[in-house]
């Protein structure tokens, strides 16, 4: 079993920045495509972006041009990123990493993100 483990979150003016981060517990976890997600509150978890494993990304229409995703293949293991320019107070909520198409099993806590005007 992988836990998903994200960090980065916190809270931020309109116009900040944050970088999340996205680690694996287990050492042998390499999906070929890992996304982030997010799920403002009252809200489903929506996709926030995605990146392949030769890097080749992807982004949601509300976050194109403000978000890099990026990816760091170690060895056996993967770790994800997710940069964060120009925030919103529409890009609040809960962010989490899983691979693409996501597993039930991957969920982990995710990490908060508020946006203050």
């Amino acid at each position: 079993q992988v836990q998903l483990v994200e960090s980065g979150g916190g809270l931020v003016q309109a116009g900040g920045s944050l970088r999340l981060s996205c680690a694996a517990s287990r050492r042998t976890f390499s999906p070929d495509t890992m996304a982030w997600f997010r799920q403002a509150p009252g809200k489903e978890r929506d996709i926030v972006a995605t990146i392949t494993w030769n890097d080749y990304t992807n982004y949601a229409d509300s976050v194109q041009g403000r978000f890099t995703i990026s990816r760091n293949n170690a060895e056996n293991t993967v770790a994800v990123y997710l940069q964060m320019n120009s925030l919103k107070p529409e890009d609040a909520g809960v962010y989490y990493c899983n691979s693409y198409p996501p597993r039930l099993g991957y969920w982990g806590q995710g990490t908060q993100v508020t946006v203050s005007p």
